[in-house]
C-alpha cells in the first residue's frame, strides 16, 4: 500500500552553501618576529615586541602569547624558542589494517553531517555506514545536538538546508528524492521527518531519514481529507506513530486517527468535542497530545495510551496576542506568545503549565533588545518551536532566529542561522544514521 523510495545519489550531496562560512579558521602558527630596535628620543627598545621602554630581553621571561582560534577548545601556545614539530603525515593504508569494529567506533563518533560526506570515500566506508554493527555502534553515542531543518520549494524543486546548532554551520541536504506531492512539513522526531501532501485528489503523508536518503509512504487513512498531523518517535520501540486530529478547515465529525509502523495501518479512535480550535499549533509530552481552544477556552488533551480526549480548563493570560504550544521534558508543556495591544506595549512571554493548580504560571520574558529585533512590527509573523527544553524563535520578515534556554535561562541569538526562503518551514532536527523508516 505504501511507496518506498531510495536515492539513488551516493549520498555525496551534502555541502556547506556558498557563500555561508562556519565561522571558524585557521590562523597561522608562527613563533613572534623579532622587530628591529627603535631609535629615539634617547631610548632603545630591545624587547621582540618593539615596546618603546621595555627592557625585558631574556628568553625565559619572555611573555608567553596565547591564541585560540574560533571553534576549538585547545589552545595554542607559541613562546619564544620553542620547537616546532613537523606535522606527521599519516600512512594512507593506516585506515585498511583496523578491525572493523575499531573503525566502526571512530565512525559513530564524528558529527553525522560529515559521515555523510565520508560516503564518497570508498566503497568499503560506504557499505560500513550501512551496516547493522556500525549502526548499533551510532545508537549507543550520544546525539549530536539540536539543529534546525529548513525545507522549502524553489520551482518545485525540493530544497532543505540544516544548521547544526553545537558546529553553527550550515549542510546543505539534497531533498530531490522525495516525490513531488510532498509539501508540507510536518514535523521531525528521533532522526525522520514526516511529510503531507495532496497527490492529486488524495491526501498523503510520508516519513523519510535525510541522511540515509530514504523514504516511505503511510498506507491512506480511512478519510481522505486533509488533517491536522503530528509524528512522534519511541527509539527504545524503534517505532513511529503518526496522529492525525480534526480537518484543516474545521470538519469536527471525522474521528481521531493514529498510524503504527508496527502494525503498518491506521486506527480509528474517538471523535474530538466540539470545541473552537485557536491555533494548528500541537504539542505531544508524555505521551498526551495537547491543542489550545478558544471556546471553551483552555486546552483540549488527547492521551495515546487510552484514545480519548479530555477537556482541561487552564485558561490563557489577559491580553495574549498569539500563543504556541511546546513540549518540554519531563511533563514539562510551555505557552508562548506575545502580550499587549499595541507595538510599543508588546512583549513576549513564557509560561509552564501547572498541572496540579491548572494555571499557567509566567517563567521568563523575552528581553527588549531581542524583541525589538525579532519583531519590529506588531503584525510580523514569528514561529515558535522546541525540543528538549529549548525554544527557538524565528522572525519571517527580519529572517533572525533566537533561543531561548529554559533549564540555564539564558537568551542567545543564533548567529548565521536566517531562514533561507519566505515560505521556509523550519522545524527541530536530530540526525540520526539508526533511525528507520520501518
Amino acid at each position: 500500500m505504501g511507496d518506498i523510495g531510495e536515492s539513488s545519489e551516493s549520498g555525496c550531496g551534502v555541502s556547506s552553501p556558498k557563500g555561508i562560512r562556519n565561522g571558524y579558521s585557521r590562523e597561522d602558527e608562527r613563533c613572534p618576529k623579532q622587530v628591529s630596535p627603535v631609535r629615539g628620543g634617547g631610548s632603545r627598545n630591545t624587547s621582540p615586541m618593539g615596546r618603546v621602554g621595555s627592557r625585558n630581553t631574556s628568553p625565559s621571561r619572555q611573555k608567553v602569547i596565547k591564541t585560540k582560534p574560533r571553534g576549538l577548545d585547545e589552545e595554542t601556545v607559541a613562546t619564544f624558542g620553542k620547537a616546532v614539530l613537523p606535522d606527521v603525515q599519516m600512512e594512507d593504508n593506516i585506515w585498511a589494517m583496523l578491525p572493523e569494529d575499531l573503525l566502526n567506533e571512530i565512525l559513530a563518533r564524528v558529527p553525522p553531517f560529515m559521515i555523510f560526506r565520508l560516503r564518497c570515500v570508498c566503497k568499503r566506508w560506504n557499505s560500513i555506514l550501512q551496516d547493522s554493527s556500525f549502526l548499533k555502534f551510532h545508537s549507543q553515542v550520544p546525539s549530536h545536538g539540536p539543529c534546525l531543518l529548513t525545507f522549502w520549494k524553489n520551482s518545485q524543486t525540493p530544497q532543505c538546508s540544516v544548521f547544526s546548532l553545537p558546529l553553527k554551520t550550515w549542510y546543505r541536504i539534497p531533498f530531490t528524492f522525495l516525490p513531488q506531492w510532498a509539501f508540507w512539513l510536518v514535523g521531525s522526531s528521533g532522526g525522520l521527518v514526516c511529510f503531507s501532501g495532496l497527490d492529486g485528489l488524495t491526501f498523503k503523508t510520508l516519513v523519510c531519514n535525510p541522511l540515509t536518503q530514504t523514504w516511505r509512504a503511510l498506507p491512506n487513512m480511512h478519510y481522505n481529507q486533509q488533517r491536522q498531523l503530528i509524528m512522534v518517535v519511541d527509539r527504545k520501540d524503534r517505532s513511529f506513530k503518526v496522529i492525525a486530529t480534526s480537518d484543516i478547515y474545521g470538519d469536527k465529525s471525522l474521528p481521531t486517527e493514529v498510524y503504527n509502523s508496527k502494525l503498518n495501518s491506521w486506527s480509528l479512535h474517538q471523535i474530538m468535542p466540539a470545541v473552537n480550535l485557536c491555533s494548528s499549533k500541537m504539542a505531544y509530552c508524555d505521551s498526551r497530545l495537547y491543542l489550545e481552544t478558544l471556546s471553551p477556552l483552555g486546552l483540549m488533551m488527547y492521551r495515546l495510551d487510552t484514545g480519548y480526549w479530555e477537556y482541561i480548563p487552564a485558561k490563557f493570560p489577559r491580553s495574549l496576542l498569539d500563543g504556541y504550544l511546546v513540549a518540554g521534558t519531563q511533563k514539562r508543556l510551555f505557552l508562548v506568545g506575545r502580550i499587549g495591544l499595541y507595538s510599543t506595549l508588546q512583549s513576549m512571554r513564557i509560561w509552564e503549565l501547572d498541572h496540579a493548580k491548572i494555571m499557567w504560571v509566567e517563567i521568563s520574558r523575552m528581553p527588549p533588545k531581542y524583541f525589538r529585533a525579532l519583531l519590529r512590527l506588531s503584525a510580523e509573523r514569528f514561529e515558535c518551536f522546541g525540543q528538549d527544553n529549548l525554544i527557538c524563535f524565528t522572525s519571517w520578515n527580519q529572517g533572525k532566529s533566537l533561543l531561548y534556554d529554559v533549564d540555564r535561562k539564558v537568551w542567545s541569538q543564533i548567529a548565521g542561522c536566517a531562514l533561507q526562503s519566505y515560505n521556509s518551514q523550519v522545524c527541530f532536527y536530530e540526525p540520526r544514521f539508526d533511525a528507520s523508516i520501518f
